[in-house]
Parts: structure tokens; C-alpha cells; sequence
């Protein structure tokens, strides 16, 4: 079977996932609710990186409509104040601004992300990227722009009804927050994230 330039890519990707998902020393942080969170040293930064596996009840098409609705992830991204699309490429390949409530005296972040989603032609997978474009729009006074993120997804489907998800989370904070302090609760957004995105996918699969 040949492989187009688009298929291509993303088998670079999901390899290149793979190798950075098993190729560190993960250690785990949080094991609640069948979310399990952990975090491994970062060579290129001094904040901690992401990795959460979870199984929850939905479908990839339900994961897909709740990731692409942009406007409402502030109903399940942590501390999420706004977010909606700057761009539109394609269904699975658009930019957007996003912006997080720090608690004062603190600066809220914001950062652009460029989300692509690739779904498995034999739809044994769907992998989700996400990469920060901070220079994409200028920045916004009262707020500090995020410099560097990182996002990449793994989703499979080991039945009909449920989905499971490796997600891993590498960014930097930008402005002057102590490396320290949030490496200290680093695994409290990414748990809360997913623990609200299972109920919007459970809630969504008692609707239909």
C-alpha cells in the first residue's frame, strides 16, 4: 500500500510520540478516578513535562466534536477564561487563542496553538497535535504570552463505546513564574482537564 505525504506524516509523528511517551523516566503523580497523571524531567526546560492515560466512556467522533468546539473549552480545560478560532484550514486543522486565569497578583497566560487532527484512515487511531505559534498575533497588554507548547494525543478505541487516550503536555509558562511552584501542581490541571472531559463525553453518550 502506498502512502501519501499526509499519511506519511503522521506515521513520523505517532513513531515520534511513541519514542518520547516510552523513551523517559515518567513517574506517577496522580492515580484517581482511572486518570493517571505523570511528570518527567524536561532537557530543553526547566518546567516538568506531561503524561496522562486514561480510558473513558465515548467514541472518537465524540472526542473530535468536543476538542474542535473551541468556544467551549472552557467548560472542560482548566482554568480556561476564553478561546476561539483565529484560523480555519480545514474540519481538523485550524488555530486558535486561548487564554488561562492565573490567580492574582499573577499575569493571565495566553498562548496560539496550531491543532491538527489526524484520523486513521482504517480508524484503529486518531492522534491530536497541538503546537504554540506565539508570534502568530501580537501580544496583549495585561497579559503574558506563552513562548513555547507542546500537545500531542494518542487515542485508540479498545471498544465500541469507550476510548483511550495517552495525552502528553510540554510548555513554558513564559514571564517570571518560579519553575519550582509549578512543577509543585503540574499534574492538578491536566487531572482536572480530563476529569471534566470524561463527563462531557458521558454526558454526550447519554444524549444519543
Amino acid at each position: 500500500m502506498k502512502l501519501d505525504n499526509k499519511q506519511i506524516f503522521f506515521l513520523v509523528v505517532s513513531l515520534t510520540i511513541s519514542f518520547a511517551v516510552f523513551g523517559q523516566n515518567w513517574k506517577l503523580t496522580k492515580n484517581s478516578d482511572g486518570i493517571k497523571v505523570y511528570t518527567t524531567e524536561n532537557s530543553s526546560s526547566k518546567f516538568q513535562k506531561i503524561k496522562v492515560e486514561c480510558t473513558m466512556e465515548g467514541t472518537f467522533d465524540k472526542l473530535i466534536s468536543i476538542i474542535s468546539d473551541v468556544k467551549g473549552h472552557k467548560e472542560w480545560v482548566y482554568n480556561n477564561k476564553t478561546s476561539y478560532i483565529l484560523k480555519k484550514n480545514s474540519a481538523n486543522d485550524f488555530i486558535y487563542y486561548t487564554e488561562t486565569t492565573i490567580p492574582w497578583p499573577m499575569s493571565n497566560r495566553d498562548a496560539i496553538i496550531h491543532l491538527k487532527i489526524y484520523r486513521d484512515s482504517l480508524n484503529r487511531f486518531i492522534n491530536i497535535t497541538g503546537t504554540g505559534e506565539p508570534k502568530y498575533m501580537a501580544e496583549k497588554e495585561g497579559k503574558v504570552r506563552v513562548p513555547h507548547t507542546l500537545i500531542n494525543w494518542h487515542v485508540t478505541m479498545p471498544t465500541s463505546k469507550t476510548i483511550s487516550v495517552v495525552y502528553t503536555f510540554d510548555t513554558d509558562p513564559g514571564g517570571s513564574l518560579p519553575s519550582w511552584l509549578v512543577n509543585m501542581f503540574s499534574d492538578k490541571g491536566p487531572f482536572e482537564s480530563f476529569k471534566k472531559l470524561g463527563a462531557l463525553l458521558k454526558q454526550s453518550s447519554l444524549k444519543t
